[in-house]
């Protein structure tokens, strides 16, 4: 049996690899936000977000996750991933 240190270094572990797949993904969002903005599209794509909110909701059922934790941390990022693209959007 494992010990409750064991498991919470289980933890650990996951959630560093949790926080380095989020912080690529903001790299990678940012650089969508550079073509936005020199492109002259919007921050917000309402489109785009239905179809990653219904694939999110796909996976979390997969991977027997809460589908409405899965949303809200998705509208978390979503919210975070705008707010930057605006930011970049402005002029200097």
């Amino acid at each position: 049996m494992e010990s409750l240190e064991d498991l919470r270094k289980s933890i650990d572990n996951i959630d560093n690899a949790i926080l380095a797949m989020l912080a690529e993904r903001f790299k990678v969002t940012n650089r969508v936000g550079h073509y936005k903005a020199s492109h002259n599209l919007p921050a917000r794509d309402m489109d785009r977000e239905a179809l990653q909110h219904a694939r999110i909701q796909e996976l979390s059922r997969q991977y027997g996750l809460d589908p409405q934790l899965a949303s809200s941390i998705l509208d978390q990022v979503i919210a975070k991933v705008v707010a930057n693209h605006e930011q970049i959007a402005r002029p200097c």
